[in-house]
């Protein structure tokens, strides 16, 4: 019984205490749970910009346009150096631009800022991918691989629950603007806490 469930808890205790890899998952989970907006979107839409179903769906695929294009550039051009200031510089774009979209009144610079914001994102989860798979041997990949994604599935439900909740308390736009400065925050927080994510230059040998 207690093998089992040391077999279980693997992936938890090898992202624990590989603090690159815990950094790395945990700085986007926190990212997304303090910056996603898109649960705002429809209120924003309606009740800032004053637009339609299209621009909200102009919204709503902007992020999705900027990550993609971003991915295509990546599969091309995929980073070599200073891993750990692209990862932080895109988690920290992805804050400024919720701030951004918070402070707008035009759809246009939404659209843009929301573009930019996947950008960055997709930058992120390049970086944690690639730092997932490279630092987690063999034997275990399959159950680090589970906590990554429990942790992007929880950090995006959690994230537009956070933003609906916050709305409510403080109005739509407030809310957009606490969670981009509270993206920031955690970034600076991290530069300090996790010093080997920040200084981290090439991607590390696959470890078998």
């Amino acid at each position: 019984s207690d093998w089992r469930w040391r077999d279980v808890l693997g992936g938890f205790v090898f992202v624990w205490q590989k603090k690159p890899v815990l950094g790395a998952i945990s700085l986007d989970l926190f990212a997304v749970l303090f910056g996603g907006v898109v649960g705002l979107l429809p209120a924003y839409a309606d009740e800032v910009l004053h637009v339609g179903p299209m621009g909200l769906g102009f919204m709503r695929a902007a992020p999705g346009v900027g990550a993609a294009i971003v991915a295509f550039w990546l599969g091309i051009r995929p980073i070599q150096r200073h891993a750990g200031t692209w990862m932080f510089g895109g988690v920290a774009l992805f804050g400024i631009c919720m701030i951004t979209v918070g402070l707008s009144a035009s759809l246009w610079l939404s659209i843009a800022a929301l573009v930019f914001a996947g950008a960055g994102d997709m930058v992120s989860v390049f970086v944690r991918g690639m730092l997932v798979q490279l630092e987690t041997p063999d034997a275990i990949r399959g159950r680090v691989s589970a906590v990554n994604s429990m942790f992007i599935g929880a950090s995006n439900e959690l994230g537009q629950f956070r933003a609906g909740v916050v709305g409510e308390w403080i109005g739509t736009l407030p809310s957009m603007i606490w969670g981009g400065v509270c993206t920031l925050a955690v970034v600076g927080s991290y530069l300090g806490l996790f010093p080997q994510l920040r200084k981290l230059d090439r991607f590390p040998e696959p470890v078998h």
